[in-house]
């Protein structure tokens, strides 16, 4: 399985409908044969108010992604391959109060 940075774009109206979207993937994810793995997400606040994500994902494939997005009724607006990681400041911080 590869590491892929999964761009959703002004995807959802709410953090209420983003929470339903999350999930629906969760549910789809833990299907044994979903050839995906939701590692984490980064929810943006979109100038539209809206809010999108910069998901990462371990997945077979672009097609596993994409499937599992269909699955689940998610956006997919890029699929970008992750070639390496770099750390600078050990783990992520605290998530953001909402």
């Amino acid at each position: 399985m590869d590491l892929y940075v999964i761009l959703r774009r002004n995807g959802w109206r709410t953090g209420q409908d983003l929470e339903e979207a999350a999930a629906r993937s969760t549910e789809e994810g833990d299907k044994t044969d979903s050839g995906v793995r939701w590692i984490r997400s980064y929810v943006l606040a979109e100038d539209s108010g809206e809010v999108g994500t910069v998901c990462i994902y371990e997945a077979e494939s672009p097609e596993a992604i994409r499937a599992h997005a269909a699955a689940a009724d998610l956006p997919v607006d890029e699929i970008i391959p992750i070639a390496d990681t770099v750390i600078v400041a050990g783990p992520d911080p605290a998530p953001v109060a909402g």
